[in-house]
């Protein structure tokens, strides 16, 4: 039986593709390779396995019995081999994140890069996605801690204030010159383009809500999908960015990039770790929370 492994393997190849040469080529051996161990199989069983028509091979009655199984032993081979592997991965420590890809750039990298130096052994999966849809992970059990910007309610979480954010407008030099130049006396809330952040994410919904509350209503917005491409095209002189002031300080120092005073000031608002109440103090957690 041990010497008949191999050309049981061969065998079962041959059933499955009911062609030779399709063997051959999933097995990596040449074709009178094939023939020769399904013949020596064959005289061990003192049977024949295999009829040849048109189209390949096909199962004798004998040949059908015996590749049900061997079918079966291999299915319970895999079988074994999937639950060693899978035995070994849920050994591996694993922490499972999830930010938006701004608050990852600009505020989790630096967390991650110490993290993992005190962590070498942990496995780490990051999702990215809004404020909104990291909770609703956590809610589903689908990531352990998310960053976020703290919203208005936080009921079953545990969150862990990280630091202090504040929105504003931003632009060019040259863009401010070149609107009054081509809007001599008007305002920039009805002339400028202003550059946002989709509706749904909670950055945008913050500003919507101060800009109504000073009755301000901007005449043309421009929707783009993330903080980076706001800087970006607030650089090229596209527009005024509504951005969060920290993650363009280096821009403002430079002069790259200057303030535009819109008559109010935004309040500051929280970024920080949240999980699922109670876990703050698990140990693969605690680093976040402490």
């Amino acid at each position: 039986m041990h010497e008949n492994l191999s050309l049981y393997h061969v065998f079962y190849t041959v059933g499955c593709t009911g062609n030779i040469s399709l063997a051959a080529k999933e097995l990596f051996i040449s074709q009178p390779a094939i023939s020769r161990s399904i013949q020596k199989l064959e005289e061990s069983l003192d049977t024949i396995l295999f009829t040849r028509n048109s189209r390949g091979v096909m199962l004798t009655p004998d040949g059908e019995a015996l590749f049900a199984k061997v079918k079966e032993a291999f299915s319970l081979l895999a079988e074994g081999e999937n639950l060693i592997h899978h035995n070994r991965l849920r050994n591996i420590p694993r922490i499972r994140l999830g930010a938006s890809s701004t608050l990852s750039k600009y505020v989790l990298l630096s967390h991650l890069k110490s993290y993992i130096k005190e962590h070498p052994q942990v496995r780490i999966n990051i999702s990215c996605q809004s404020t909104y849809q990291t909770l609703q992970l956590l809610d589903s059990g689908k990531i352990d801690v998310g960053l976020i910007g703290r919203p208005k309610s936080l009921q079953g979480y545990y969150f862990r204030p990280l630091l202090h954010i504040r929105d504003t407008f931003v632009a060019t030099r040259q863009y401010l010159k070149n609107q009054a130049e081509l809007y001599p006396g008007e305002t920039l809330l009805h002339t400028a383009t202003f550059m946002m952040l989709d509706e749904e994410n909670i950055s945008r919904q913050s500003v919507n809500s101060t800009l109504k509350s000073h009755q301000i209503e901007l005449s043309h917005i421009l929707e783009v999908t993330s903080m980076d491409l706001l800087i970006q095209f607030a650089e090229i002189g596209l527009g005024i960015a509504c951005v969060i002031r920290e993650f363009v300080q280096k821009e403002l120092d430079s002069q790259i990039l200057v303030e535009v005073p819109m008559g109010i000031n935004f309040s500051d608002r929280e970024i920080g770790f949240v999980c699922r109440r109670k876990e703050e103090h698990l140990p693969l957690l605690s680093y976040f929370f402490q």
